[in-house]
């Protein structure tokens, strides 16, 4: 299985990019791991033009047949066990899955409508870059979860 994380922007900062290639490492064992970043609309006019922008550039970067999961805060709030059994039943059909993050002022609705799922991390409004470490380290447990491994708890 090929998971991809298809992510707006970059981590400037420093503080959540070694996590994310800590659980990038680890799922190396478990799948084909790929984290795409992609430019934000940095020239944009304003807002909604910022995301239109990056909508394309994402729809650009969907693969035909894999299932995409839209990380948006009003999207469906799963338990690590449950994603990890949505995860199980995509491995299970020999589809891949690409998982999307939005730049800062969020996702296109054109993307929400392509994807299989629309996922919500948290209820709260999350930095993406910090969605994104979160989103690494629940696919990790995720697999863990499916091979019957102690690190989930």
């Amino acid at each position: 299985m090929k998971v991809r994380l298809l992510s707006v922007g970059r981590d400037r900062s420093g503080l959540f990019e070694p996590g994310v290639q800590e659980y990038a490492s680890r799922l190396a064992h478990y799948c084909r791991f790929e984290l795409v970043e992609l430019p934000d609309a940095k020239k944009a006019r304003d807002p909604a033009a910022a995301i239109a922008q990056e909508a394309q550039t994402i729809l650009a970067k969907l693969k035909p047949g894999e299932a995409v999961v839209a990380l948006d805060e009003r999207g469906k709030a799963l338990t690590s066990r449950d994603l990890a059994s949505w995860l199980g039943k995509l491995q299970g059909q020999g589809k891949d899955v690409c998982f999307v993050i939005g730049g800062a002022e969020g996702l296109g609705e054109e993307v929400k409508r392509r994807a299989a799922l629309v996922l919500s991390l948290s209820a709260m409004t999350l930095p993406h870059r910090l969605a994104r470490l979160v989103l690494a380290e629940q696919l990790y447990r995720a697999f863990t979860l499916l091979r019957g491994e102690p690190y989930h708890r």
